[in-house]
């Protein structure tokens, strides 16, 4: 039954096995392996003393029934029981020490690559994530792995273990009698060819219900999560969900039936082909045995050993199958690993100065790279990747922060505002020019440094499913629960976690979203000002907030940017106002720079886009709330512009025409 089901199996992979494999691919499992070597040796010597105790059982049977049939000692009976005992107590010994090895092997294996996808994942860049199906990259570093852990666990010793069982038993059974060996081998490909055109069939149901499957796994991730279960709610269709759902699961369960079924067909013909080949044994053995050529012994090790020899043979049938669909799954994480992460440190960092930071775009030049530098097909579920990329979003753009200054970036939708804050703390490289940080190009500081000196705020204020603690704690590892608590007070968020049952252990749910959303964002600055970073970048932080949000949030954005440097891409018109400098950007030139009083003095751009994005009610409105709230800075400034019209000054998408989606 084993080898029926081995056979299946295997044949079913050989449906969808590979044709080859890219060059270096077994190099590099190797390599993978090294580091396991010695529990590789102890492993498949294991396998070598559990083969040869396989073929040594059925001997010792035969034996057994020669001494009953001619009248033999019962001493002798006695050891050879005792023998059969010894080999079935090794036996399970030698099976629990290579399921040991085997295990240490195997999830070891699956520890290095996990750790190496992982941290090279890591390591690339945001586009990357943008443009990656999350369900995909999980799964390589799941299922991939663990298919490439069988290469060194079922398939490689299988392989040693069913090689060493064929020699012995068809040596054994040639030796006792050729005519028998003969007549099993040559029911072999009637035990052989049903299987391969079935499994063909019982793969194509197994790859269906794969597809099957994922859809509904699909369907239930988007629709669990809080914006997907907010979206079905509001628009009113649970009916037509569950409906969609029953369907997908109904093709599912169908398909399940089908494959149960012809299984079950399958083992059972397979299986009375089998218990064929065994009536012929014993048919041909026993005529033999009569007529006085074997012993009655002999023909009991023979068909004992028929076993031996079928499951090992259709194990072997199959053994390129399952060694290339072994490694395919490493050539799948080598994908991903042979990905280019665009973002390296420097061998030798500069260290960072202690004191006020500047920033500075020297001559900045940058274009989004092109996804076939950083992206996989099988990844993003498309036939080819976008060919789009490659264009230059940003050209020659020049600005200073000084320390301790404010410099805001205003600007059309899609100007490439975002972009040129997402240069601060190197989310990207520049193609030419330099972004310096105190006078040190990005490029030269340490990845650690770049954390603890920047700072970023952006608009959708991300949390992880955990405490208020932890995603605290995410900015400054080892915080107390002074520094928290200060950190929060500042973020004018104290009242708010000292009202709830739990505190700083309550969990902020699914990409925070038990908050509001001026709380999130609120939590996300408490964060920054426990980081304490010396520049700070908020990327449209007040973006989609309400008005009392906007107010209490503006009010913590204030403590974050007292006595820090900092670059805000700016959309309302208090921020602007008390900026140190605003940069006008258009289409991914920097065309002026001053303040406000001196942009609207030269009636260039800024004063074409005040004038046409501002009206004098919306003026009136905001100095107004400025009264009323007796704050004429930007941390009290409530002022409520028409969304379309700020968002035409400092649109905070960041993209610039030309600019890859997504990113």
């Amino acid at each position: 039954m084993d080898g029926t089901w081995s056979l299946m199996s295997g044949a079913m992979r050989a449906a969808d096995a590979p044709k080859g494999l890219r060059k270096g691919t077994v190099t590099r499992v190797a390599s993978f392996a090294r580091p396991h070597w010695r529990r590789l040796a102890v492993f498949l010597g294991l396998t070598v003393v559990a083969a040869v105790i396989a073929v040594s059982t059925p001997l010792l049977a035969g034996r057994v029934v020669d001494e009953i049939v001619g009248g033999g000692a019962v001493g002798v009976v006695v050891w050879l029981a005792l023998a059969i005992a010894g080999l079935a107590l090794a036996d399970a010994a030698v099976g629990l020490a290579e399921r040991w090895q085997s295990a240490h092997i195997g999830e070891g294996l699956i520890f290095d690559l996990r750790r190496a996808v992982f941290a090279h994942v890591q390591r690339m860049p945001i586009a990357f994530f943008t443009r990656t199906r999350t369900g995909a990259l999980v799964s390589r570093l799941n299922n991939d792995v663990i298919g490439a852990q069988r290469t060194f666990t079922a398939t490689l010793s299988g392989l040693v273990t069913n090689v060493i069982q064929l020699v012995l038993s068809v040596v054994v059974m040639v030796t006792l009698s050729w005519q028998v060996t003969a007549l099993a081998l040559v029911l072999l490909p009637i035990f052989v060819i049903p299987a391969r055109r079935i499994a063909r069939r019982m793969a194509d149901l197994q790859r269906e219900s794969a597809e099957q499957n994922a859809s509904m796994t699909t369907q239930m991730t988007e629709r669990f999560s809080a914006p997907g279960a907010t979206l079905v709610k509001l628009f009113g269709r649970p009916a037509v969900e569950e409906g969609e759902f029953a369907e997908r699961a109904g093709r599912v369960r169908d398909l399940g039936v089908r494959t149960a079924m012809l299984t079950r067909w399958f083992m059972t013909s397979l299986t009375l082909v089998s218990a064929l080949a065994l009536a012929l044994v014993y048919g041909l053995g026993g005529w033999l045995a009569l007529d006085g050529e074997l012993a009655a012994g002999t023909v009991v090790s023979l068909a004992l050993l028929l076993t031996r020899l079928y499951t090992p043979l259709t194990a072997l049938a199959n053994v390129r199958v399952d060694v290339m669909t072994a490694l395919v799954s490493f050539e799948r994480i080598f994908e991903v690993l042979d990905l280019d992460p665009m973002i390296s440190e420097k061998a030798d960092p500069t260290p960072l100065l202690s004191g006020g930071v500047s920033v500075e775009f020297d001559d900045v030049r940058f274009a989004y790279p092109a996804p076939e530098s950083y992206s996989l097909a099988s990844l993003e579920d498309v036939a080819t990747l976008d060919h789009r990329g490659g264009e230059e979003v940003l050209h020659g753009v020049s600005f200073r922060a000084d320390p301790g200054e404010m410099v805001a970036l205003v600007g059309p939708s899609g100007a490439g505002k975002s972009t040129i804050a997402g240069l601060v703390p190197r989310l990207y490289d520049v193609d030419a020019g330099a972004v310096r940080l105190a006078g040190v190009d990005v490029r030269d500081l340490s990845f650690d440094s770049l954390k603890t000196t920047v700072g970023v705020v952006t608009q959708d204020g991300h949390l992880f499913h955990d405490t208020i603690r932890a995603n605290l704690e995410y900015a400054r590892p080892g915080a107390t629960d002074e520094e928290i608590t200060a950190a929060l007070s500042r973020a004018r968020l104290d009242a708010l976690v000292r009202s709830l049952p739990d505190g700083l252990d309550t969990v902020v749910g699914e990409r925070g979203y038990r908050l509001s959303g001026g709380e999130r964002q609120r939590l996300t600055i408490a964060r920054l000002l426990l980081a304490r970073p010396q520049v700070v970048v908020l990327d449209e932080a007040t973006a989609h907030l309400d008005s009392e949000s906007e107010v209490a949030v503006s009010e913590a954005l204030a403590e974050a940017l007292d006595g820090r440097t900092s670059l805000v891409i700016a959309h309302r018109l208090s921020t602007i106002r008390a900026a140190d400098r605003i940069v006008v950007v258009v289409d991914g030139r920097v065309v002026e720079q001053g303040t406000h009083e001196e942009l609207l003095a030269a009636g260039g751009k800024y004063a074409q886009l005040y004038r046409t994005q501002f009206s004098e009610n919306g003026d009136r409105r905001e100095h107004a709330e400025h009264a009323e709230h007796g704050d004429e800075s930007a941390a009290g400034a409530r002022a409520e512009i028409s969304a379309g019209r700020a968002d035409a000054v400092a649109g905070g998408d960041g993209a610039v025409a030309g600019e890859p989606a997504g990113v």
